[in-house]
């Protein structure tokens, strides 16, 4: 018996010895991208032909769209697995080790570095600032040092003042890719990547800032859209006739010009024709990192997942920013390629960006953990035509939801007024059906998907933070009650 044993513990360890490594992660994020991608076909002259062929080499979700249209809120769930309703985080402060509830979970990162991966990050995968000195340490190995954001000597951009944000820019600057924050960002992970350790998988990030705003890239980028064959994105002039007037609450008061701002300025090209820009140089810099794990000579085994935050509009619905709950502020990019998902897919089933954390611990044979919110997207990465029962949740704060099927949108807003599209007949959302009498049953059996938990803000929340009394019926917008008799203010 006590050979057999020892026989059977030999065996057991040789057969560990010969198993296959766990894999590697390459972990690319976006800032402010929105559906302008090649492949997403959000825009038909935009140029992406790194995103592009990375999509190829894997599984390509178009139909993908944010936890929350705000930049901390958004990366926060991303990061802990959990929705902004069931955290309460809605604006850009707390970060979430200054959260209660947060402030002790085991994060998407910290998972990785605890497991024994090399791991290192290097630009935006936390919100600026939400992740603090101290805190750093437990989530990432490696906290590479931010590249900052170089400024001409004066603004670009025609926009009024005073008050004018100083990230409300765009235009032709600097001179060299070198001397952009991106450009950095990809060298910094390059140079993690020719330095993860041989006897160790790494999980490795590279979050970009462009095409977030101010919107700069050398000339050559915007030589790329000659303003004179520029396409404009489609706007509908009476677009919010039919939108309940909570919807106007959620943007009330942002930095982000309205159209009819740039419109005034003569700056509505410029920006389109930036953005653009800054979305082709930033796709340069995920060609380059890409290139350099295929160069490690670990690309068979490493699992890559590119994301954006959330969108962004360039004139939809007649403003630019976020801080909707329509597509151009929901639906992002979303693709995963390496071992264990199946080259050359397109699955339009919806998608969250809370499924990445579920996901990725299956893919490298991690055990799944029950307080995630998210779900595996793995079925649709071996298999993109796989049955996938749940919707996409978007949330910007307490009691505003959109719920987005392969067909529709609903969108309830905290004082009970609704929006509903068709998003086959009406992918542009300019004819919300909600009152249609017709619809009372979609409405009803979207409306089951809304979160059961929906808290309200957390103490500290600050920045972009609507509040709503349903006794009194008052909305507050950063402390200050709304005029509901108001229009929407004009940056």
């Amino acid at each position: 018996m006590k050979l057999l044993f020892t026989l059977l513990s030999s065996f057991i360890v040789q057969t560990s010895s010969f198993a296959a490594a766990p894999p590697n992660v390459l972990f690319i994020a976006i800032d402010d991208q929105n559906d302008w991608i090649g492949c997403l076909g959000g825009h038909p002259q935009v140029k992406t032909p790194n995103i592009d062929a990375l999509a190829k080499r894997g599984t390509l979700f178009t139909n993908a769209h944010c936890q929350a249209p705000l930049c901390n809120p958004s990366r926060s769930s991303l990061l802990t697995g959990l929705r902004p309703s069931s955290t309460g985080i809605y604006g850009l402060a707390p970060g979430i080790r200054e959260v209660e509830q947060t402030k002790q979970h085991i994060t998407l990162p910290q998972t990785f570095t605890s497991a024994g991966y090399f791991t290192s990050t290097s630009g935006k995968i936390y919100h600026d600032g939400s992740m603090r000195g101290g805190d750093q340490k437990s989530e990432f190995n490696e906290w590479n040092k931010p590249s900052p954001t170089p400024k001409p000597k004066k603004p670009i951009a025609k926009l009024p003042g005073p008050g004018r944000h100083p990230a409300m820019d765009w235009g032709a600057f600097p001179d060299k890719d070198e001397d952009t924050p991106d450009w950095n960002i990809a060298k910094s992970a390059i140079s993690a990547l020719e330095r993860a350790p041989a006897d160790k998988p790494f999980f490795i990030t590279a979050g970009f800032r462009l095409p977030h705003v101010p919107c700069f890239a050398p000339q050559a980028w915007f030589d790329l859209y000659p303003d004179a064959e520029l396409q404009m994105p489609p706007v509908k002039e009476d677009d919010r006739v039919d939108l309940p007037k909570f919807a106007d609450f959620l943007h009330w008061k942002l930095p982000e010009p309205r159209l009819s701002t740039l419109r005034a300025m003569n700056e509505w090209r410029p920006l389109v024709r930036a953005y653009l820009a800054s979305t082709s140089l930033m796709d340069a810099q995920v060609g380059r990192v890409v290139a350099a794990m295929e160069k490690s000579g670990r690309a068979n085994n490493t699992i890559i997942v590119l994301w954006s935050d959330h969108g962004w509009h360039l004139g939809e619905k007649l403003m630019t920013g976020k801080n909707t709950l329509w597509n151009e502020s929901t639906r992002v990019p979303l693709a995963f390629a390496g071992p264990g998902i199946k080259a050359n897919q397109v699955c339009g089933s919806p998608a969250e960006l809370l499924d990445i954390f579920p996901t990725l611990l299956e893919l490298t044979g991690m055990k799944a953990r029950p307080d995630l919110e998210g779900h595996s997207l793995v079925p649709q990465l071996k298999d993109a035509t796989a049955a996938r029962e749940w919707p996409a949740i978007t949330t910007h704060n307490q009691g505003n939801h959109s719920i987005r099927t392969a067909d529709w949108r609903y969108i309830r807003y905290a004082d009970g007024s609704e929006e509903l599209y068709d998003e086959k007949a009406d992918f542009n959302e300019w004819t919300n059906l909600a009152k249609d009498p017709q619809h009372a049953a979609k409405k009803a059996e979207l409306a089951k998907w809304l979160p059961k938990v929906d808290k309200a803000p957390v103490p500290g929340s600050k920045s972009r933070i609507l509040t709503y009394e349903p006794v009194t019926g008052e909305a507050i917008w950063e402390d200050e009650k709304i005029d509901k008799t108001a229009k929407l203010p004009e940056p």
